[in-house]
């Protein structure tokens, strides 16, 4: 979610990129080989609108550098985030992939500058159309400044509780005060959908179990204290999110229920969202740390295939 990762790893893509092209030749089948398949394109045109763990932010994987085929490098999509998976599974005659990382709802109203890669996302809801019939919509990390929060619990030293202490300090929680504060955001984003495609059907998709209960210094080096202020503070932000789509008047996607237990601390092969760590092997990858891997990718586009069939 944060600008500050991917300002640090995209600029050693020039570097990566002879990795990138050697993972081509992995055998691991694509996340969504195993996905159930619509029959006929129930929708026509479907736009993804959101932040990076809806571009699923990746820096080399087996398919390259990150997908330019919808958005500019920097945003670092994915070629195989939820949105694409989503589209090909849906056999969607027309498609647009928005989601960039670092966005904030304000990027859904105007460009987004100051991309790692010197580029600009045009603003995201330019995609939109009067015919457009399916969007999803994964926003409010960054606008609830959640993801520079987790950044500063980071710690070289196990024991601790720095950033609780900072962030609750004169017994206000701050993060918990902001994360309120950007529901009226997430709401007004839903209502201007609502007005440039009315026909849409909009589902807002939540966050991925990422954060553990507990610690696992050093894997993720963090306090068990600082760690239990995230995980109680990242409900707070799903919850956000679920009481925003019911207020703008969008159908909610639970991708939390489905991936507790796949959190970063989870082991390499079983975590949906990565650690400090570069290297993911779910489909081998340079990927973004504290973001969703190809596993996560795949099991956000089962959660959302899923409430999509079923409405």
């Amino acid at each position: 979610m944060r600008k500050l990762v991917l300002t640090v790893l995209v600029a050693a893509m020039a570097a990566i990129l002879p990795l990138s092209l050697s993972l081509t030749s992995a055998t691991a089948a694509p996340a969504s080989s195993s996905a159930p398949q619509v029959e006929a394109p129930q929708y026509q045109e479907y736009v993804a609108l959101g932040d990076s763990w809806s571009a699923d932010v990746v820096i080399a994987d087996k398919d390259g550098i990150p997908d330019t085929t919808h958005a500019p490098a920097g945003c670092a999509q994915s070629h195989r985030n939820y949105p694409k998976l989503l589209a090909a599974a849906l056999k969607v005659p027309v498609f647009r992939d928005a989601t960039c990382g670092s966005a904030k709802t304000d990027d859904f109203y105007a460009p987004q500058t100051g991309l790692p890669t010197g580029e600009t996302n045009p603003a995201q809801f330019d995609r939109l159309t009067p015919t457009t019939d399916l969007v999803t919509v994964g926003i409010g990390g960054n606008d609830a400044g959640f993801a520079g929060a987790a950044t500063d619990c980071l710690s070289p030293l196990p024991g601790g509780a720095h950033c609780k202490e900072k962030y609750t300090a004169g017994g206000t929680d701050q993060l918990a005060t902001q994360i309120d504060a950007s529901e009226p955001k997430l709401v007004r984003a839903l209502e201007e959908i609502h007005q440039r495609s009315p026909n849409a059907r909009i589902m807002m998709v939540d966050y991925l179990a990422g954060i553990p209960e507990t610690g696992c210094y050093p894997i993720v080096p963090m306090s068990n204290s600082d760690m239990a202020y995230l995980y109680v503070t990242f409900q707070k932000l799903n919850a956000m999110v679920k009481r925003a789509a019911a207020a703008g008047g969008a159908e909610f996607v639970d991708t939390y229920t489905p991936s507790i237990g796949h959190h970063a601390c989870a082991p390499p092969n079983q975590r949906y969202v990565e650690g400090l760590g570069i290297v993911s092997i779910n489909d081998a990858a340079v990927a973004v740390p504290a973001h969703p891997n190809s596993a996560g990718a795949a099991s956000q586009f089962r959660s959302t295939l899923a409430a999509v069939q079923a409405g």
